[in-house]
């Protein structure tokens, strides 16, 4: 028994150095999956990286557009009439309202525009942004009309007549509001038919539509217009 004790263990086989080198560790060999969650990691940051930058090249675009966006329009808008109308329901009563607004740029053009919707906020912006689609040219001489013109629409009839320098504009709210928003300072007008603020606004822009500059006039009648100021035809 002593001699078996005794006896030396068997020596391991000598490893060379080449074999060490290529052979990686144990501890290599278990970093080398981190060592790949890594480089994935780069990759993804670059991606990271790239997209950041596309959304810098989106914001210098928006930039630019900024840059290049035309200058805010000089149309006035002016609300005319709001209508709210009640709907009873199961639950008690639901209301909605309607808006009548008059928008021009005051140098000969003028549209109106009717909106609906539950919040007067909503009616009033649908209400605008028909009227500006829907300009339309109208005739002015200097501050007034070039001629007396009668409009209707319905039960609404308005007359309009030109006015010297100074008058000022003589008319109601529905009327006033298109004519200021077309540009006139001087006008003589009357409301001859339904007070309906719906009717007026559109027999107002009927008359608008008629008149016609003496220009124009002249051209049909192939004779020459000789342009002459309001202050001197007034002094004659």
């Amino acid at each position: 028994m002593a001699d078996d004790s005794t006896q030396s263990k068997p020596e391991a086989a000598p490893v060379s150095a080449a074999e060490a080198t290529v052979a990686p560790a144990p501890a290599e060999q278990a970093a080398s999956p981190r060592g790949g969650s890594h480089r994935g990691g780069r990759g993804g940051g670059g991606g990271g990286n790239r997209g950041g930058g596309g959304g810098n090249r989106g914001r210098r675009e928006r930039d630019n557009r900024n840059q290049n966006a035309q200058p805010e329009s000089d149309l006035v808008d002016k609300v005319v009439h709001i209508n709210r109308c009640s709907k009873v329901v199961k639950g008690g009563r639901r209301f909605s309202f309607s808006a009548l607004v008059v928008v021009g740029n005051k140098k000969g053009s003028v549209g109106i525009g009717f909106g609906k919707a539950n919040e007067v906020a909503d009616a009033v912006k649908k209400a605008t942004d028909n009227a500006r689609r829907h300009l339309e040219p109208v005739a002015i001489s200097e501050a007034t009309i070039p001629h007396e013109v009668f409009g209707t629409y319905d039960g609404g009839k308005v007359l309009l007549k030109p006015a010297s320098p100074g008058t000022g504009i003589i008319a109601g709210s529905a009327v006033r509001a298109v004519v200021e928003a077309a540009g006139v300072k001087d006008v003589l007008s009357k409301s001859l038919g339904s007070d309906n603020p719906y009717n007026v606004v559109k027999a107002t822009l009927h008359a608008m539509r008629s008149l016609q500059s003496p220009q124009n006039i002249f051209r049909l009648r192939g004779k020459t217009y000789k342009v002459r100021k309001r202050e001197e035809a007034v002094a004659a």
